[in-house]
């Protein structure tokens, strides 16, 4: 019996109760045993009282991604999907995962941290810059900033999310994405938002957004995104499946932007979409996931 964990008490909530509804519904078309468990952040208790092998974790943002119900399955011996807690805390904290990547020698815009109680650090690299919480998933709470009287609010707008924020370059180039499916890379989707960056309303509400996959990539070109892509994902030690995104700015030189490791599942999201280029179903994708 599979629990389905969906929900929970981030900003992300409602996009995670569409994932887990459409989780849900692949594993019963596949006649895989289920239920449906919506965490509020305060009711654990009721899930341990519950009957279940193993826990189907689609859990966005804070509380889902950062290692907390990873560690608490852990602590009780409970397999679930997906990466454990240790990488799972990495992947959700922007700047631990940058700081990761930076040692491993592998491509990342420079950046500073911005904290709410301290002054604000030195910045080193020209504008535009990109300003957004380090703990917060879905381009929630960014910012782009072109000229410093702007700073301020950006500033304000991460704090509402996080005491950190990271003021980052930012690349002028395309945004592309590489799923992770059981240590292989999927193709690569070309991601072109309509307004000036990808964010929270191009991902999950605008239908303006346009996906290429297979991405405008040459063979040569899509083979080291997804070699880069596999490399950043086991450089954090996540695992079974998951996201990870990059700009390729105008001179054709990757960057590495962040990691999903509990990524949508929506009819919008990315995953279903590279799965489908690999002509792997929806249905398959979630029952592969599910049988890791």
């Amino acid at each position: 019996m599979i629990a389905v964990i969906m929900g929970g008490n981030s900003a992300e909530r409602d996009v995670s109760l569409k994932s887990g509804e459409a989780v849900y519904k692949a594993l019963v078309s596949k006649n895989i045993d289920c239920f449906k468990f919506d965490w509020n952040g305060d009711n654990l208790n009721k899930l341990w009282e519950m009957s279940f092998d193993k826990v189907f974790i689609v859990l966005h943002g804070r509380g889902g991604e950062d290692g907390f119900i990873q560690k608490q399955l852990e602590d009780k011996n409970i397999s679930y999907t997906g990466s454990n807690s240790k990488s799972s805390k990495v992947g959700m904290d922007k700047s631990a995962t940058k700081s990761y990547w930076s040692s491993n020698n592998l491509p990342v815009a420079p950046s500073v941290i911005a904290n709410s109680n301290k002054s604000l650090p030195q910045i080193n690299f020209p504008l535009p810059w990109a300003v957004k919480p380090t703990l917060e998933g879905s381009s929630i709470g960014i910012s782009k900033v072109e000229n410093k009287s702007q700073l301020d609010d950006a500033l304000k707008l991460a704090w509402k999310y996080d005491e950190n924020a990271m003021i980052e370059k930012w690349i002028e180039g395309g945004e592309y994405t590489v799923a992770i499916l059981n240590n292989k890379s999927l193709p690569t989707i070309k991601i072109i938002a309509d307004n000036n960056f990808y964010n929270y309303e191009s991902k999950y509400i605008s239908d303006n957004t346009q996906y290429l996959c297979p991405a405008d990539l040459d063979p040569k070109q899509e083979t080291a995104l997804q070699t880069l892509a596999l490399q950043a994902f086991k450089v954090l030690g996540a695992k079974d499946w998951g996201r990870v995104d990059f700009i390729i700015d105008n001179n054709n030189n990757p960057f590495l932007l962040e990691i999903n490791t509990v990524p949508g599942m929506t009819d919008h999201s990315l995953v279903p979409m590279a799965a489908k280029a690999a002509n792997i179903s929806f249905n398959e994708l979630v029952a592969t996931i599910a049988n890791n």
